[in-house]
């Protein structure tokens, strides 16, 4: 159990949560003192009050056996979780709750951090005897998702839950942490009232632009301008300090008030903060951010910022920014992280929700992303972000909301190879933007280069339906740019079909094919008829329209005709309106090159694709020794505190833990050393040096040597040119020949583990074929698949087909070590032999490095 951290509640207040400790005790006394005499016989039987007084005497004493958790609510210890481990493997388990705070979720909370710390010490069962009368009790323990079984016996049930995390608890924890994050964020995105703290009768002011965004654009609810040097700004009357019960406090003061300002707002009651003041973490003041960030969760209030523009709900006609103009609604909900990005931005969409996070001290991407998934003025979430708090919890929620809205992201900063020197084939390659792409297209997150591209995606999913296949029909009145359209749908994986005779008729035509060239002089009528005819046709998915003003009838009627004929289409309609950007009649998006429109089609296809494909399936569960595993990682780690690469010996062994198949491996040092246990193995053999991390590179290995001869003037050539940097060598039997392979793992702090595959041998970092997952691994077959050398593992040009299950299942595994063990921060398997009898790693290298262990996927926690 970690020394505390925040959770959010049910109905999205804020608890803090702990390890119990000793001096707990006056605070679990007045806990008892609160509780009803119900509650005390619920939790305590016959005993009562007077036994949970003795009880938590014990409890907090130095000779107490168990484990137990506290929470906080507002300052107030509010409730104790605990379990005390029995002999046979199973423990007793028991929950006390201040009456005055159930219903809010935290008893179920607590009782699966609880659950979650019993198994990873070793514990199988948690056993509960609860009174057959304290029927909610009974519920929330059967309802938390991990496996019960009941018994009655004399008025009391008698409940065993099997401490192992399910599949069930799993779905379980994320429903329950979607249904708080959204509780959260509602008083602050959909307010009943707003605060500006810091309302200047300045017009050049944060304070007053933010006013008067509120008034113009049509706040309903109660706006109080807080400034205590003024009686009235903007015509509404100014308080000195917050009133209580607000919903939002906007606060525009400078830094060094934000404190005391925010200190306000906590008695107050208020619900969430917008801080739009600079000069915290970004000027290098982290502790005066962390304590703003301390003053917010101790009371309870969600943060917007520090250092940003503001939030924007147009469909609540909240407009709580300092933006200079106002947002036209839409159906795009939109967050960045660069204030500049964000106003750039909602100049060219139109949005539902705007929230500038800052500094994002507090509410981030992930939790927008759960207020946004079930908004229903929300279509499409489009991101601007500069970095991650927890990107895999970000992956996990994001492929969930793309199931039903798409999730657009820029993520800046793709340069740069993670700040650290790498050594491994893996490492170099699996750079932290590489992580990013590979988390992003695994959660189905469209992942955009820049704000152009985010601006023309958004438009399109916004307006249309999603395509139903990649079948494109191009017609226009303009050959040129219809070719160039053509042929980026190629580029892009689209087909343009050619289309059946008798579709439509033109009075003059260039090609009736597809593109359908109606010539410049088709009329807009022509056009209309013609994107009608293809928009109700079956042959195709979607309908590219390319137009070039100012030919025909002219600009204006060609787009009154466009709108027309599409306004009772069901499939996706887009034009290209050379030179023109925008919305043709509200619905169809129009770009000013074919590129742009093709770019922003292919992009909405790929992501139809992806959601037509059945949800991932669980991971099948490989048999492991994973305990023995993290023995062999934590007696390595204690030699070479500060990290080392693993030794031969220690390699394969921790390899075999994951049921990885290594060649034999047979150490020597020295020449006839090498030359006697080539003999016993059996020639022919290969012989590679231990200690240089590329041997290829170096001269380090020598193949098919056949004679014991052979094997000791090796050795000796080996060991005259690497000189100190052999430390030694090994003897491996000589495989027959097949497809050479590469598998492997990095692990960055930020992203955690990332599986590598491809084309391996000494070509692998010339030919770059590879593709990479964030573990654990559901699709090793399609990794493989989704490589350049593919068809080489499937029998190319009448050599025989491989073992590729055999290669897969090995990716899986490879997988599942790095997920299991953090502290493996470098893996490659180079060359990894496939042939039609299997795959054989014939050199592994492992590098391990001390790290602080993640949080558990399954523990809901603020970050």
């Amino acid at each position: 159990m970690s020394e505390g951290y925040d959770v959010l509640l049910r109905d999205g207040g804020i608890a803090h949560v702990r390890p119990l400790r000793p001096g707990d005790r006056a605070a679990l006394h007045d806990l008892v003192e609160r509780s009803s005499e119900r509650s005390a016989y619920l939790r305590f039987f016959t005993g009562g009050r007077s036994t949970a007084h003795t009880y938590m005497d014990r409890i907090t004493s130095d000779a107490y056996p168990g484990r137990a958790l506290v929470a906080a609510l507002l300052g107030r210890l509010v409730a104790v979780a605990e379990y005390i481990p029995i002999d046979d493997g199973s423990a007793d388990l028991a929950i006390l709750i201040d009456d005055a705070v159930q219903g809010h979720g935290l008893g179920t909370l607590l009782l699966e951090h609880v659950a979650l710390d019993a198994a990873e010490h070793g514990v199988r069962t948690l056993v509960a005897d609860v009174l057959a009368e304290n029927r909610p009790m009974i519920k929330v323990l059967h309802d938390l998702g991990l496996d019960v079984a009941r018994r009655f016996e004399g008025g009391m049930t008698h409940i065993d839950i099997a401490a192992r995390p399910t599949e069930r608890l799993r779905a379980g924890i994320e429903a329950r942490d979607h249904e708080a994050a959204r509780a959260s964020l509602a008083r602050l995105l959909s307010p009943r009232s707003v605060a500006v703290i810091g309302a200047s009768r300045d017009e050049r002011a944060v304070g007053h632009k933010v006013l008067r965004n509120l008034i113009d654009g049509g706040f309903d609810g109660p706006i109080h301008p807080v400034n205590p040097n003024a009686a009235e700004v903007a015509g509404l009357t100014c308080h000195a300090r917050v009133p209580d019960g607000v919903d939002l406090a906007v606060v525009a003061v400078p830094a060094r008030h934000v404190l005391e300002v925010a200190e306000d707002c906590a008695r107050a009651g208020v619900a969430g903060l917008v801080v739009l003041t600079s000069g915290f973490a970004e000027t290098g003041q982290r502790g005066v951010e962390g304590e703003l960030l301390r003053i917010c969760r101790s009371a309870g209030m969600r943060l917007v910022g520090p250092n940003c523009l503001g939030v924007v709900n147009t469909a609540a006609r909240l407009n709580a920014s300092f933006l200079p103009h106002r947002p036209v609604q839409g159906r795009v909900a939109l967050l960045s992280q660069s204030g500049a990005v964000g106003a750039a931005l909602l100049d060219r969409l139109e949005v539902s929700s705007f929230v500038s996070v800052g500094n994002k001290a507090d509410v981030s991407g992930n939790d927008l992303l759960e207020y946004w998934e079930d908004d229903p003025g929300t279509d499409v979430i489009a991101l601007y972000l500069e970095s991650f708090g927890n990107p895999r919890k970000f992956a996990r929620i994001a492929r969930r909301v793309g199931r039903k809205k798409p999730v657009l992201l820029v993520k800046s900063g793709r340069g740069g190879a993670g700040g650290r020197a790498v050594r491994s084939h893996t490492a170099a390659a699996a750079t932290p933007d590489v992580a990013v792409d590979a988390l992003t297209r695994a959660a189905g997150v469209i992942r955009l280069d820049d704000v152009h591209e985010l601006i023309d995606t958004a438009k399109l999913l916004a307006a249309q339906p999603l395509p139903r296949g990649s079948r494109v029909a191009i017609v226009g009145n303009s050959g040129g740019p219809q070719a160039m359209a053509a042929d980026a749908c190629e580029r892009a994986g689209l087909a343009v079909p050619e289309l059946p005779p008798g579709l439509f008729h033109a009075r003059a035509a260039a090609a009736l094919g597809n593109p359908v060239d109606l010539t410049a002089d088709a009329t807009a009528g022509e056009i209309g008829d013609a994107v009608a005819a293809l928009a109700s046709s079956t042959e195709v998915d979607a309908v590219l329209i390319v137009y070039t003003p100012p030919f025909g009838s002219g600009l204006e009627e060609t787009r009154r005709a466009i709108a027309e004929a599409t306004k009772t289409a069901t499939k996706t309609v887009l034009a290209c309106v050379v030179g023109h950007d925008d919305l043709i009649d509200g619905r169809v998006p129009s770009y000013g090159f074919p590129e742009q429109a093709v770019a922003a089609l292919a992009r909405a296809v790929h992501y139809a694709e992806w959601r037509r494909r059945p949800a991932e399936s669980p991971p099948v569960p490989v048999r492991v020794a994973d305990r023995a595993a993290r023995e062999i990682v934590e007696a390595e780690l204690a030699a070479s505190p500060g990290g080392c690469w693993l030794s031969p010996a220690a390699t394969t062994r921790l390899l075999a833990c994951y049921g990885v198949r290594l060649v034999e491996s047979l150490d020597v040092n020295g020449p006839d050393a090498a030359a006697e246990t080539a003999r016993r193995a059996g020639l022919p053999v290969v012989l590679k040096a231990v200690g240089p991390v590329h041997k290829s590179d170096v001269g380090g290995v020598r193949l098919d040597l056949r004679t014991e001869e052979d094997v000791r003037q090796a050795y000796k050539e080996m060991a005259a040119r690497l000189g100190g940097e052999m430390t030694g060598a090994i003897v491996q039997p000589m495989l027959p020949a097949g497809v050479e392979m590469i598998v492997g793992g990095v692990s960055y702090p930020a992203f955690g583990p990332l599986v590598m595959v491809g084309m391996g041998g000494v070509l692998a970092d010339l030919l770059a074929d590879r593709a990479f997952r964030v573990p654990p691994v559901t699709d090793a077959a399609a990794m493989l698949e989704e490589l350049r050398c593919a068809p080489l593992l499937h029998g190319y040009r009448g050599s025989p087909p491989m073992d590729v299950q055999e290669l897969a299942d090995q990716v899986t595994r490879v997988g599942r070590l790095l997920d299991d063990l953090p502290q493996v921060a470098e893996l490659d398997l180079n060359p990894v032999i496939v042939t039609g009898d299997g795959a054989v790693t014939v050199d592994a290298r492992i590098r391990v490095a001390p790290c602080e262990p993640p949080p558990s996927a399954l523990l809901r926690r603020l970050r």
